[in-house]
């Protein structure tokens, strides 16, 4: 019988500190901005869920349809035995894909800021998945974090859908990579998505869709905000925008200032004018090409890539080497 792990904590209190670090040196930025990454809480996390349902939001089902024709390429592409190590893993939907079709997975390793989310998601797999070890790991995935010592014997294949890559800055983007090399080994596969450019109206639907759960996702930001670093955010005074920027190929999504207004967070005062953006989250397309020069340069070497027909979508196999 598998062993399912409970999940691995790292100094919730210090994360909890960095929070309000994060947020007080974003809206005391010129221009001001919040991490993308604090999303993602246990509401968060259920809203995210809930646009990847949209007619508008193609992504999700672009990245499945890729992931269900050509899984059994990718198996062949791991090692035997192998430790999947999922980056922001959420909902284990797409690595539930993986699952099946690659037996030389023997442990996955779900690393998500969640707590939440993971241990929904840890109980859903012991119920699944009963043979899989499933050992999670409640992290920063951008952050250095342990693995787990259970999988010290094991080679590892990182897994990173759902094009969040794009939510970095190029330079971080690089970053990431090389983290996740380092993480993960010389050698080691990294299965990652990556958004597509497209037509723009395609692009502006998918984050700012008709039925506005995306506008909630991004309002429930200030929400946590008010919750965890005693804020006072009136969330009628600020509106969800998104737009593509053509020049920097790349959704830009901020909560825009309705009125002139003053804030209290964690005993600081910020001001707001009128119609003054907060950024929330840029998300970089690419060109396949272009994503295999950005992974060259972090190093790693680019082994295969599939898109869906439309050519919305593409998932790359890259392999950790040398820089």
């Amino acid at each position: 019988m598998a062993v399912h792990a409970r999940v691995a904590r790292h100094e919730p209190t210090v994360e909890q500190t960095q929070f309000a670090r994060d947020v007080i040196a974003g809206l005391t930025a010129r221009p001001k901005r919040l991490p993308p990454k604090y999303f993602y809480d246990e509401a968060g996390s259920r809203l995210f869920e809930a646009i990847t349902e949209l007619p508008e939001y193609y992504p999700t089902r672009s990245e499945l349809a890729i992931l269900h024709a050509h899984a059994a390429e990718m198996a062949r592409l791991l090692p035997a035995p192998t430790a999947l190590v999922e980056f922001g893993s959420g909902s284990s939907r797409k690595a539930r894909i993986l699952f099946a079709a690659a037996p030389t997975i023997a442990a996955y390793v779900p690393v998500d800021i969640s707590s939440e989310m993971l241990a929904a998601e840890v109980a859903a797999l012991a119920r699944d998945h009963p043979r899989l070890k499933v050992l999670p790991v409640e992290a920063d995935f951008t952050q250095a974090f342990q693995l787990p010592p259970a999988v010290a014997a094991l080679k590892r294949t990182g897994f990173f859908p759902g094009s969040t890559i794009g939510n970095f800055e190029p330079y971080e983007a690089a970053g990431f990579l090389r983290h996740a090399g380092r993480m993960l080994g010389k050698g080691a596969v990294l299965i990652i998505g990556i958004d597509l450019i497209k037509d723009t109206a395609i692009l502006n639907a998918a984050y700012d869709d008709a039925a506005g759960v995306t506008a909630k996702f991004n309002l429930n930001l200030l929400t946590r905000i008010n919750r965890e670093l005693d804020a006072d955010f009136d969330l009628g005074g600020f509106c969800h925008q998104a737009f593509y920027n053509v020049e920097r190929c790349r959704i830009e999504m901020h909560l825009a200032s309705r009125k002139r207004q003053r804030v209290s967070v964690a005993c600081r005062t910020i001001d707001f004018f009128a119609d003054e953006t907060t950024t929330t989250e840029n998300s970089y397309k690419f060109t396949v090409e272009g994503f295999g020069a950005l992974a060259r340069g972090a190093g790693f070497t680019p082994l295969a890539a599939w898109s869906d027909p439309l050519g919305y979508f593409s998932v790359q196999a890259l392999v950790a080497g040398n820089e």
